[in-house]
């Protein structure tokens, strides 16, 4: 019976680590590609782009696009008080404009920096 429990939490274990979203990026930048700085947060709450659900959204240029290849949710919980969807967070990434999406290959969203007094 003991064994059984055992095979079960494994089995539990595995399946969710299976379902975890992982962001679709290299784990390091291309060196023969340039970095940009750029602003990324939810398309539809803090960008001003339409939609009718919370999606990765950049911006560099004072341009908005959307994200393929990095989910919203991949960087903590995307309604948070820090979340995607309630702050505007600086990030270094690479990645291309095609059919105006913006395709990331790398992303680092970047640690907020906090203010004296908060």
């Amino acid at each position: 019976m003991r064994s059984l429990i055992t095979l079960l939490i494994i089995n539990f274990f595995g399946f969710a680590a299976a379902a975890q979203t992982t962001v679709s990026k290299t784990t390091t930048p291309d060196p023969s590609l340039p970095i940009q700085t750029a602003e990324v947060s939810c398309g539809k709450c803090k960008l001003g782009l339409p939609g009718k659900t919370c999606e990765m959204a950049i911006r560099f240029d004072g341009k908005a696009y959307y994200v393929d290849g990095a989910g919203i949710d991949n960087f903590g919980d995307a309604h948070a008080h820090d979340g995607m969807c309630n702050a505007i967070r600086k990030a270094d990434v690479q990645g291309q404009l095609v059919n105006n999406r913006f395709k990331v290959s790398y992303i680092n969203v970047l640690p907020e920096i906090k203010k004296e007094g908060n």
